[in-house]
């Protein structure tokens, strides 16, 4: 009883924190909002990352290297965040999505997500103990551990941010999810390209993020019912 109880109260909670934060941004229709639009490109030799599994390999697998940037055959990125910053009225939210982070074969998916404010679930796809850990800086998000196959384990976030995740079992796991204030925002694909529609006039702080070179920030002015163009946007490691 009193376990149902104090589960009950967790969820609570969430759905409270996860409402403040939500009340924050005014939804609603954008008659005359325009569009930016743009590609994230990346120039050079692509930095890669030597994963050396140490224990259970039967399911980790063996060593091998991991590009930190994904780009395509010219430089475009995929898996960038693009978003705006501060933006407390606009477009409504599209309808809610469950964020599900699983681990499958010591590798976490999907390595780079977007959420709004809300509960993410932590699967364990895995015939080995993972002790997964998400961190907003050096704060600690949630730390679960799943010692099962199938299990499953609900917490929220709250705080927009960007959560780092790790598994404390095997130190070479690593994902990331980004969760957001506003609607505006687009994870980019293969091809780099990003759109964000329906932003209503004015002056705004355009972010762009990526895992390896962090974010970067800049002005952009969008007009009534008109597109702005920021071409390429290239990333550099800062």
């Amino acid at each position: 009883m009193k376990q149902a109880v104090r589960t009950a109260l967790v969820a609570a909670c969430a759905a409270l924190g996860a409402t403040a934060v939500s009340a924050q941004y005014q939804g609603g229709p954008v008659a005359d909002g325009g569009t930016i639009s743009g590609k994230v490109v990346f120039k050079g030799a692509v930095p890669m990352k030597t994963v050396l599994p140490t224990k259970d390999k039967e399911t980790c697998g063996g060593p091998r290297k991991d590009p930190l940037v994904i780009v395509g055959a010219g430089g475009e990125v995929k898996d960038a965040v693009v978003m705006l910053k501060d933006v407390k009225a606009g477009k409504a939210w599209p309808a809610p999505k469950q964020a599900v982070l699983d681990q499958k074969g010591c590798v976490f998916s999907p390595h780079v997500q977007v959420m709004q404010s809300g509960n993410i679930d932590v699967l364990n796809s895995d015939p080995v103990l993972h002790n997964t850990h998400g961190y907003y800086g050096k704060n600690t998000a949630f730390n679960l551990a799943l010692p099962l196959q199938g299990a499953k384990i609900t917490r929220p976030l709250r705080r927009p941010g960007v959560v780092r995740v790790d598994c404390d079992a095997h130190g070479w796991m690593e994902a990331w999810v980004v969760v957001v204030d506003n609607p505006y925002y687009v994870q980019t694909g293969a091809d780099g390209a990003f759109s964000i529609g329906e932003v209503p006039p004015g002056s705004y702080t355009l972010v762009v993020w990526q895992e390896h070179t962090d974010a970067i920030e800049m002005p952009v002015t969008v007009k009534p019912k008109a597109t702005t163009d920021m071409a390429s946007i290239e990333l550099k490691k800062q």
